[in-house]
C-alpha cells in the first residue's frame, strides 16, 4: 500500500493559510478605509452658493491659510503646484480653482465635504496627509460647505498638478491605505457641555481648520502625529524648524499669559511675552492676523486650557553650560562681536525692538533648533497690520559656520542664568533646511 507524502500537503494548506489571513487582513484594511462614508449622492441641481457663504467661505480660507500651500511662489492664488517636501519624498499641492478640467469645476460640495472630512478625492483615490484632512475630518458640513462657495467664485485657472515625486511605497495607494488604517478615523468636532460656548469655539479652530497639531505635535517614524500628546511638540520635517509644545511652561504654553497677550501674538506676530519667527510667522502673517477678535479671543482661551506639564520647572544648569559661557570663552568673543550690539551685552535685548536672551525660555528650551536656524538663516517677525515694519535679524550662515554658530549659541544658553546645554557643530550640521534627521 503506498502511503502519500504529507510534505506537499502541508505546504498547500500553510499557502491557503497565508492567503486567508493575507485576504482577512486586507479587508479589515479596507473596512478600516470606508468607515462612516458612502459615495456622496449626484447633486441633481447645481450648487448656487450665497454672497453670505462665499463671505464666510474667504474667512474661513484664512483661517485655514488654504493659500500657504495651495499658491506656488509667483503662481496665481489657490492654483497649487506647490511642493512640499516631505521625508518620504515630494507632494504636490492641488488646484482649488474652479477649473473643470485641473481643478474643482467638476467637483460638487458633497465630492468637497467628503475630501475635507474623509481624506477622499473626487474620483475615490484616497489623498495623502500632506493635506491635513486628519484635523479638517472635524470641520462642519456648514462650513466645508462655505469654503467649497468661496473657491468656486475664484477665477478659474487651467493648471495641472504636477505628478508626486514619492518613493515606493509610499507612492501607492495600498500603503496609504494601510497607513490610514493605523492612523486616521474620520470624527466631528462634539462641543463640550461643560465649557463655555468662547472655549468651544477655540477648540474647534485649533483642532479643525487651524490644523494646529499637523505641527506642534510630534511625529512617528511614518508621520502620523502622537495622538498620545496633541499640541506636545515637535520638529517639523525636513524643515527642521522645532514647533515647541504648547502644553509645557518651559515651551510655547500659555497658561501664565494674559488672554491678550495671546491674542497680540496672534495678530501682530509680537506681544510682551513673546514673538512669532519661522513658521509661525508665515502662519500669523497670512492667516491669524485676518481672524476676527472673537475668534482670536476663543484660540487664546483655548490654548491658556490645555494642560500643562508642571508648573516652569527651575533652571537647573547644565554640567557643561558654565564652561560654554565664559566670558574668555569662543563663543563669548563671537557674541560680543556679531550679537552684544542689538541683544545687550548681558542678553537684555532692546524693549519692542530686539528680544532678551537672558532668561528667554524660547533661548533654554530643550531643542536648539529655533536657534540654529535663526543664526544661520535670519529671523523674521510678521509684518502685520499691527506691526508693519518689523525688526528682523539677518543671517549669519556666510559669516559663522558650523564650529562657529555651535559656540556662540553655546554660550548664549549658558550665560545668564539660562543653564541650558551647548549645542554641537554636529548638531547644526543636521539641522540645516532639508537635512533629514
Amino acid at each position: 500500500m503506498t502511503k502519500h507524502p504529507r510534505g506537499p500537503r502541508r505546504a498547500l494548506w500553510a499557502a491557503l493559510s497565508l492567503v486567508l489571513i493575507v485576504a482577512a487582513l486586507w479587508a479589515a484594511v479596507w473596512a478600516l478605509n470606508v468607515r462612516g462614508e458612502s459615495p456622496p449622492a449626484d447633486d441633481a441641481a447645481p450648487f448656487v452658493a450665497t454672497p453670505q457663504q462665499v463671505e464666510r467661505g474667504a474667512y474661513l480660507a484664512r483661517a485655514g491659510n488654504c493659500a500657504g500651500c495651495h499658491t506656488a511662489r509667483g503662481g496665481a492664488a489657490y492654483a497649487g503646484g506647490l511642493a512640499i517636501e516631505t521625508p518620504f519624498g515630494t507632494v504636490f499641492s492641488s488646484n482649488l480653482t474652479p477649473d473643470p478640467a485641473t481643478g474643482l469645476g467638476r467637483w460638487s460640495a458633497a465630492h468637497f465635504w467628503r475630501a475635507m472630512h474623509h481624506g477622499r478625492s473626487m474620483d475615490g483615490r484616497l489623498l495623502y496627509p500632506a493635506f491635513p484632512y486628519t484635523d479638517y475630518t472635524l470641520v462642519t458640513r456648514e462650513d466645508s460647505d462655505a469654503l467649497f462657495a468661496y473657491l468656486r467664485s475664484l477665477p478659474p485657472v487651467a493648471q495641472a498638478r504636477p505628478a508626486h515625486a514619492l518613493r515606493f511605497p509610499y507612492d501607492t495607494q495600498a500603503a496609504l491605505a494601510v497607513w490610514r488604517a493605523l492612523y486616521f478615523e474620520p470624527a466631528r468636532f462634539e462641543p463640550e457641555a461643560d465649557r463655555p460656548a468662547e472655549w468651544n469655539r477655540g477648540a474647534y479652530l485649533v483642532r479643525g481648520l487651524g490644523h494646529c497639531s499637523a505641527c506642534h505635535t510630534q511625529r512617528n517614524a511614518l508621520g502620523a502625529s502622537d495622538l498620545g500628546l496633541p499640541l506636545g511638540g515637535g520638529l517639523i520635517p525636513v524643515q527642521n524648524w522645532y514647533a515647541p509644545s504648547l502644553r509645557s511652561a518651559d515651551e510655547a504654553g500659555v497658561a501664565e499669559w494674559s488672554t491678550q497677550d495671546v491674542v497680540d501674538l496672534l495678530k501682530t506676530g509680537r506681544s510682551a511675552r513673546g514673538s512669532a519667527m519661522g513658521p509661525m510667522a508665515e502662519v500669523v502673517a497670512r492667516s491669524t492676523q485676518h481672524l476676527d477678535d472673537a475668534d482670536l479671543n476663543a484660540m487664546a482661551v483655548y490654548l491658556q486650557s490645555l494642560p500643562q506639564h508642571g508648573a516652569r520647572r527651575p533652571r537647573t544648569a547644565h554640567a557643561d553650560a558654565a564652561a560654554a559661557a565664559s566670558p574668555g570663552s569662543r563663543g563669548a568673543k563671537l557674541y560680543e562681536q556679531h550679537c552684544a550690539q542689538c541683544h545687550g551685552p548681558a542678553g537684555e535685548g532692546a524693549a519692542g525692538l530686539y528680544p532678551p536672551l537672558a532668561g528667554n525660555r524660547a533661548v533654554s528650551m530643550d531643542s536648539a533648533a529655533n536657534l540654529i536656524r535663526i543664526v544661520q538663516g535670519g529671523g523674521y517677525l510678521p509684518a502685520t497690520a499691527g506691526n508693519p515694519r518689523p525688526f528682523g535679524m539677518p543671517p549669519f550662515a556666510h559669516v559663522l559656520d558650523e564650529a562657529d554658530t555651535a559656540a556662540v549659541l553655546s554660550y548664549v544658553r549658558g550665560a545668564w542664568g539660562n543653564g541650558a546645554a551647548p549645542v554641537t557643530p554636529l548638531e547644526v550640521l543636521r539641522l540645516r533646511p532639508g537635512a533629514l534627521r
